[in-house]
């Protein structure tokens, strides 16, 4: 299972909520190259990418930059390395 299947499930399947959610992602630049992103945040799911809410605008994160997820502090997926 991927990045995007597991969100998939949290959203329509799961006894959790994707709104409970926190993702940690890749992100160039930000404190220690991560950024921990609001499952409320997430607009769309879409094939290759995530859509979030930001204060600058909708914002396209590819699924490749997810390094874990985790839901009420319990994490549900995690990128191997």
């Amino acid at each position: 299972m991927g990045p995007r299947e597991a969100l998939n499930k949290l959203k329509w399947h799961s006894k959790f909520k994707l709104q409970d959610s926190k993702i940690t992602i890749a992100h160039r630049g930000a404190p220690g190259n991560i950024r921990i992103i609001d499952g409320a945040d997430i607009i769309e799911l879409g094939h290759s990418f995530m859509r979030i809410a930001s204060p600058d605008g909708d914002v396209e994160i590819p699924y490749h930059r997810i390094i874990q997820i985790k839901v009420q502090g319990k994490t549900v997926w995690q990128k191997r390395v």
